[in-house]
């Protein structure tokens, strides 16, 4: 293995909630009678990317809108809770970037979210900084959103990697999809609005503690290679 690839904000930090509230926000804002729950914002995740979720619904409701507008302003209150807030990583993420760090493997943050939000993440986490990653991407690569394996492809020519000597974990099946089909072995990494999802095509689902599948997941690629 020479690299370890984190696919998405969720995967590395618990910020669900915190989204869900930036988009009802935004709705009032935008003068909007929307409020998403929790259980039904939870059906949401199962497709990537906030203006496309925001557009999908809009047309479920009859309503045409800026669906572009309305998630620049969520980002914008997203951002603004950031930096409010410290994070704590999810349990075995700064274990894993550990390793990483420790062993001469690439670090990767894999993502066409906007940078500013995963810059500001890193910067609200405890233990974790962005200048543990060899390689951050964001919306300004310009390549197609998960699941189009193509952000996946772009980190692993810019880390100098094949796709067998990399693992990605991710935590919504879109990124899982991204990165299995960018020839990755896959580690499901669900988050608490995230559990129900079909990650069937990840190689590896963890629980709670990612750095214990990790483990596993790099003996079965030391197995295989060996």
């Amino acid at each position: 293995m020479k690299a370890i690839l984190f696919g998405s904000i969720g995967s590395v930090v618990e910020t669900s909630e915190i989204q869900r509230a930036a988009f009802n926000q935004a709705f009032e804002k935008h003068g909007l009678p929307w409020v998403w729950e929790r259980d039904a914002y939870t059906r949401m995740l199962s497709d990537s990317g906030g203006a496309a979720r925001i557009a999908r619904y809009a047309e479920s409701q009859g309503t045409q809108v800026d669906a572009k507008a309305i998630h620049a302003t969520k980002t914008a209150l997203f951002q603004d809770a950031l930096k409010s807030n410290t994070l704590s990583a999810r349990q075995g993420v700064t274990d894993t970037c550990h390793v990483a760090n420790s062993n001469g493997l690439k670090l990767g943050f894999v993502s066409t979210t906007s940078r500013a939000s995963l810059l500001l993440t890193l910067t609200s986490l405890e233990g974790l900084d962005a200048s543990q990653f060899d390689l951050i991407t964001a919306d300004d690569c310009g390549v197609a959103p998960k699941p189009d394996p193509a952000i996946y492809r772009l980190a692993l020519e810019k880390l100098g990697v094949e796709a067998r000597d990399a693992i990605a974990i991710e935590d919504n099946p879109a990124g899982v999809e991204a990165a299995a089909d960018a020839g990755i072995k896959v580690i499901a990494f669900p988050g608490a609005n995230t559990h129900h999802l079909d990650y069937s095509k990840a190689d590896h689902v963890a629980d709670k503690d990612v750095y214990a599948t990790f483990l596993v997941a790099f003996s079965s690629m030391t197995q295989s290679t060996s």
